[in-house]
């Protein structure tokens, strides 16, 4: 699923991934844990293809990245990557059905009646289908990171990627947040990649790999 092969990232003068060599099987629920400033959502980002100047090769769902065009790496985002973050992301004017649907602004291919379908299965994921006409002000913290999740999930993509996904929670809600993503892993067997810097939070993961002044240690 996603083969990385001795990655290399510079910020000017400043090396934040040395070399970076990993491989991650399609299903598996991985923890990356590092101390800020270890390289981890660096390394996030490759995988993600947000950030394309590297050094180094990195195969995700069959595609080598750097392979890929402009147009290309947009479609390959959108369909075969989800994103969940710290900060949630959600539009405050729109409703958290709306909030869900917006992969879909990106795929003209979609019907409103496969818009619609898809918003309500992902809502019904993450357990908020009751609140699908809710404004995300109306929302508490897990809620609205629920919603962020249904929203990665809209296209059911091959691979979610989590950059501190319980950063801006308590630890109560932040385990629950956890075990959502555990249990979206084994009924979907989307392949889960999630960024912390808490042990706590990734004990659920089937691996932890840790990065330390930009290596795998």
């Amino acid at each position: 699923m996603i083969k990385l092969t001795n990655i290399e990232k510079s910020y000017q003068t400043n090396l934040v991934l040395r070399g970076v060599s990993l491989n991650i099987e399609a299903g598996e629920f991985i923890s990356i844990m590092g101390v800020s400033g270890s390289g981890k959502s660096t390394l996030l980002n490759v995988i993600g293809a947000l950030d394309r100047r590297f050094e180094g090769e990195a195969w995700v769902a069959g595609q080598e990245l750097k392979k890929l065009g402009d147009r290309e790496i947009s479609n390959f985002r959108n369909i075969t990557i989800g994103f969940v973050f710290q900060s949630f992301h959600l539009l405050p004017h729109l409703t958290c059905a709306q909030n869900v649907a917006l992969p879909a602004y990106f795929n003209s291919r979609l019907s409103e009646t496969e818009i619609g379908g898809r918003v309500e299965t992902s809502l019904e994921q993450v357990g908020l289908v009751h609140k699908r006409s809710e404004f995300p002000l109306h929302l508490s913290g897990g809620e609205r990171q629920r919603i962020a999740i249904a929203r990665a999930l809209f296209n059911a993509p091959k691979v979610i990627l989590c950059d501190e996904p319980t950063g801006a929670l308590d630890s109560k809600t932040g385990h629950q947040i956890m075990e959502l993503f555990q249990s979206l892993n084994r009924e979907t067997g989307v392949t889960l990649i999630v960024v912390t810097h808490e042990s706590s939070v990734s004990e659920l993961a089937d691996r932890i790999i840790r990065i330390e002044d930009g290596k795998v240690v």
